[in-house]
């Protein structure tokens, strides 16, 4: 791929950036140096390699949900400022 102004300039366009000539530049520079290397990757042999779809073997390693302790009403909206009987009550965020 060839990394020139144009495409410095669409790419620029397209993410809402502007930058000046010697960012610009050192774009340019970072975008070759990226496309460099996954070129070079590409001269790799990877025939007959299993493509890595998870870090790990592991599947699904989560602990089965257990129902714990309960807290009843009484407890739970003792602490709280400002209740009902059912809700926590919060002031006003949204305005019109």
């Amino acid at each position: 791929m060839n990394v020139n102004d144009a495409l410095i300039e669409k790419l620029a366009n397209l993410s809402r950036l502007e930058f000046d000539e010697t960012e610009k530049k050192e774009l340019k520079n970072d975008l070759e140096k990226m496309i460099g290397f996954i070129d070079k990757l590409n001269e790799l042999d990877t025939a007959g390699v299993v493509p890595l779809l998870h870090m790990s073997e592991n599947v699904n390693v989560f602990r089965e949900d257990e129902v714990k302790g309960e807290l009843d009403k009484e407890e739970v909206f003792r602490n709280a400022p400002l209740h009902d009987e059912n809700f926590f009550k919060v002031p006003k965020v949204i305005k019109k």
